[in-house]
């Protein structure tokens, strides 16, 4: 296994990891009750998923 000759500083190191960002998830309107939610998620509000009812949601009055 290769082994490095000398020490990577801190600053050389932290350049070549400059382009590793983190970003924002992508979001989108629940068509049912038209709250944010992420992609690939079931929404918290209502229970659906792409459509369909995932889980049931209690109403609380």
């Amino acid at each position: 296994m290769a082994h490095p000759k000398r020490k990577i500083s801190k600053t050389r190191r932290d350049k070549r990891r400059t382009h590793y960002k983190a970003s924002a998830t992508t979001m989108y309107s629940c068509p049912n009750c038209s709250t944010p939610v992420q992609y690939h998620r079931v929404c918290e509000e209502c229970g659906t998923y792409r459509g369909k009812q995932a889980i049931e949601k209690q109403v609380s009055l």
